[in-house]
C-alpha cells in the first residue's frame, strides 16, 4: 500500500499556502482593467485646447470684435479657411498640428504688470500669457481694445500674428496699457 506523508505533499505543491483560482484571476484581472481603461481614456479623450479657450470674456461682445473678425485673413500659409464661432476664429491646421486660434474680447489678463514683458509686433504691444512646451504660445494684444487673444501653434511661424496685428491696428481703437 502507498501513503503519501506530509513531507511529500509539501515537495509537491510548495511549501506555501495554496493560492485559490478565483484570487489568481483576480490579480491577473485588476493590472489588465487598468491597462484597458487607460487606453480608453487615451482613445475618447476630446482634442485638446488650447489655453485661450479658457480666458474670461468681457461682458459682452464689443462691436468692434465683429469689424476685427470680418477683416482677419481668410487664411495662412499650411491652415486652412477661417472659421467663425462667435467671437473666435480658428484657422485649422493642413498637417496634424493645432489651429491658429483668435478670440476677441477677453478680459484683461490678470497677469500683466508693469515689469512684464511685451512684444511689439507690426505696431501691436502683445503679452506672452501661456507657452506649451513642444505645442505654441498664447498672447494678448494689450495696447488696443477690446483685448484679443491669439493661440500661435510651434508650426506656424510669424505669419499669423504679424497679419492679425496688421487688422488689429487698422481695425481696433488704441487703448493704455492697463496695469491693474
Amino acid at each position: 500500500m502507498f501513503v503519501v506523508t506530509e513531507d511529500d505533499q509539501q515537495s509537491r505543491y510548495g511549501s506555501g499556502p495554496r493560492l485559490s483560482p478565483a484570487l489568481i484571476a483576480t490579480l491577473v484581472a485588476i493590472p489588465v482593467m487598468v491597462i484597458v481603461g487607460f487606453i480608453t481614456f487615451a482613445a475618447l479623450r476630446p482634442d485638446p485646447t488650447t489655453p485661450i479657450e479658457s480666458y474670461v470674456s468681457g461682458e459682452a461682445a464689443p462691436a468692434e470684435c465683429a469689424e476685427l473678425i470680418d477683416a482677419v485673413p481668410q487664411t495662412f500659409d499650411g491652415f486652412g479657411d477661417k472659421q467663425v464661432a462667435g467671437t473666435t476664429v480658428t484657422w485649422p491646421s493642413e498637417s496634424d498640428g493645432d489651429p491658429v486660434t483668435l478670440r476677441c474680447g477677453i478680459s484683461r489678463p490678470d497677469e500683466l504688470s508693469p515689469t512684464s514683458n511685451l512684444q511689439v509686433i507690426h505696431p501691436v504691444q502683445w503679452f506672452i500669457t501661456d507657452t506649451v512646451e513642444g505645442s505654441g504660445q498664447a498672447y494678448v494684444c494689450v495696447d488696443h481694445r477690446p483685448y484679443v487673444a491669439m493661440w500661435i501653434p510651434e508650426n506656424a511661424g510669424n505669419g499669423p500674428i504679424t497679419d492679425v496685428s496688421a487688422v488689429i491696428d487698422e481695425t481696433l481703437p488704441r487703448g493704455p496699457l492697463d496695469f491693474g
